[in-house]
């Protein structure tokens, strides 16, 4: 396929969750090599061929002049904390439903987003929260992208939008969003029967950049995102004690594993978005790892952490067959979209700890404070209950230490609990501001595999100790 000049005919994003997949055609050497990328050209397939050129809205590419640069004065990306949106709007549409602001009752406690009602886009499982705040001198906004599945959907999920002022209290949509200031459904799986993500999608991380490739007015949103395909994997682990499912399912039984990998979609807000086509075969990022390694099996979970100029990092997880365990992996990208593994970084806790049988959806996030990075992750223990631990890291790479061998944050104990028999998918916020603390967003399962969204807030800026929100202090 031919690279197009940086003249390049633009599209539309759809107004529905129908999203178009693009190719990415990256002219590089190497992935570490000191020379800056020359050019990233996207395309778009359409019903006759799959060259055609496009570019995000109001977003053009630009070829990269500056090659000998080897000191890389301007960086590749820079986050954008502050964002700048296209529709930085607050309207919302007539289908937006609010949650409860009742606080929450001793059974209910720390409950944030519970399911859809019947009829919308996630009434019958959500999950997989990716929490982002963005504060400005004239509000507080709150983003929280999610996984969610309906009655009519066969079980596959899709990812949705709330939003909230406060982070507590948030509003949702009932089906596809519309408009650049709505909420709900705003990504579904792939059609192209060669795709990766055919069955269900679960966002991993949106990191918000700008990128010397991709001119736009404002931040440009990535979502790295697992996509899972019709195509089963064979395990045998009937030792473990409970049945390992990729994805994770509560509702299932089976114990089915499906082959899933990690994509990439871009927007201009958040609601819009543009599949890029990596370079498996699939459209995936990468694939998983050869016989013998311990990712053989699937590729889930990508989280993305910003380090530095052309040093992005991927935290992701796997099933180690070799050692019976859920463990953790890393991989390294100076453009975002080429990706390097670097192996496994943690895997089964000591026996008897809540993680014994290995470390899942990992969430890292570089502590403002003191510069170290601390993970989130969700640890299965021997009787495959999960529960959510904590690690932490100097440089982020290799050198993760257990912050204990308890977990931060377990299963409620009331019985009836809407999280008594489940937590995991941690996603972490380190606050801004006069607020000292951290938040933790996670799933949680309760009776009857019911799931919903909850939130724990940190004692002040001790990240080991986690309380379940029970409502706002006057």
């Amino acid at each position: 396929m031919e690279a197009v000049s940086a003249t390049m005919k633009a599209i539309n994003f759809p107004a529905t969750s129908t999203v178009p997949r693009a190719t990415v055609s990256i002219t590089v050497a190497s992935p570490w090599s000191q020379t800056k990328l020359n050019m990233l050209t996207f395309y778009a397939p359409n019903p006759n061929t799959r060259s055609s050129s496009i570019c995000l809205p109001r977003c053009s590419t630009k070829p990269n002049t500056d090659t000998n640069n080897e000191t890389d004065q301007n960086p590749t990306f820079e986050p954008n904390p502050s964002l700048t949106t296209e529709n930085p709007s607050s309207a919302v549409s007539d289908e937006v439903i609010p949650s409860s602001s009742n606080p929450p009752s001793s059974l209910s406690r720390g409950l944030v987003l519970d399911l859809g009602p019947v009829g919308s886009w996630d009434c019958t499982d959500i999950g997989s929260p990716v929490v982002k705040r963005f504060l400005s001198d004239e509000e507080e906004r709150w983003y929280m992208w999610y996984h969610g599945v309906s009655t009519d959907s066969q079980g596959s999920d899709s990812i949705g939008l709330a939003v909230s002022s406060n982070g507590v209290h948030w509003e949702r949509g009932k089906g596809a969003v519309k408009s650049s200031a709505d909420v709900g459904l705003v990504m579904s799986c792939g059609n192209d029967w060669w795709a990766f993500d055919t069955l269900s999608i679960r966002p991993g991380e949106v990191v918000i950049m700008s990128s010397a490739k991709v001119r736009a007015s404002s931040a440009v949103y990535w979502l790295y995102y697992t996509g899972y395909s019709n195509e089963k994997v064979d395990i045998s682990a009937d030792s473990l004690g409970f049945k390992v499912q990729n994805p994770e399912n509560q509702s299932s039984q089976t114990g089915e594993v499906l082959r899933s990998l990690p994509g990439l979609a871009i927007s201009q807000d958040g609601r819009h978005w543009a599949r890029i086509e990596g370079e498996h075969h699939s459209g995936a990022l990468f694939d998983v790892g050869s016989e013998g390694d311990w990712d053989p099996l699937f590729i889930s979970s990508p989280q993305v952490v910003f380090h530095g100029n052309g040093d992005l990092r991927m935290y992701y997880h796997s099933f180690d067959v070799g050692n019976g365990v859920f463990s953790i992996g890393m991989a390294r990208s100076r453009d975002g979209m080429k990706w390097i593994k670097l192996g496994k970084i943690m895997g089964g806790g000591p026996k008897g700890c809540f993680d014994e049988l290995g470390a899942m959806n990992p969430y890292v996030v570089k502590n403002k404070k003191d510069g170290n990075y601390v993970m989130a992750y969700e640890g299965v223990g021997a009787d495959g209950r999960r529960s959510i631990g904590l690690a932490m890291s100097a440089e982020g790479l290799k050198d993760w230490r257990r912050v204990e061998d308890e977990a931060v944050l377990k299963l409620a104990t009331m019985e009836d609990g809407w999280d008594s028999k489940g937590i995991g998918s941690p996603c972490l916020v380190e606050m801004d501001g006069d607020v000292d603390e951290w938040r933790l967003y996670y799933r949680g399962i309760g009776n009857s595999g019911r799931c919903g969204i909850g939130m724990a807030v940190s004692d002040g800026s001790d990240i080991t100790r986690f309380r379940r929100w029970k409502g706002f202090q006057v």
